[in-house]
């Protein structure tokens, strides 16, 4: 999907990949052209989430709150910051971390991490979860 900051469309910018023995660290940066508080419960309501990412049968919105991700398993919110960040470390799937700040006038960003060992997600895959994200938001 292509598109500008301060755009009618969100830009997800190309994914980066790095490997440190068997753990593996991805990075996306996801612009959006709503608010911070626009976009914040697409990654910290199970509502959101489920919306395009997965269900979260369990979550407690604060620093060591519990959280089960259906499609993934269950673990802990390992950072929070109220309309930031969320960040949950969940058994056998890592940690997820999504940071949201200001990108202008009206937009904001995502820099997400993904850093997990052995097997895991792809860029595609997530890509393929922005990609609902955008539709989920709209943008």
């Amino acid at each position: 999907m292509t598109g500008k900051t301060g755009s009618k469309t969100g830009v997800i910018e190309q994914g980066t990949s790095q490997t440190h023995g068997n753990t593996h660290i991805l990075h996306f940066l996801v612009r959006f052209p709503r608010t911070m508080e626009a976009v914040w419960a697409a990654f910290s309501t199970p509502e959101g989430l489920a919306a395009w990412f997965t269900p979260a049968d369990v979550l407690e919105p604060r620093l060591g709150g519990a959280v089960t991700l259906r499609d993934l398993g269950s673990g802990r919110v390992t950072a929070w910051d109220v309309d930031r960040v969320a960040e949950y470390t969940v058994e056998g799937a890592g940690r997820i971390r999504f940071h949201l700040e200001r990108d202008g006038e009206g937009a904001s960003a995502l820099r997400f991490t993904h850093e997990f060992e052995g097997e895991g997600e792809s860029e595609a895959g997530w890509r393929a979860r922005f990609e609902r994200l955008l539709a989920y938001l709209r943008v």
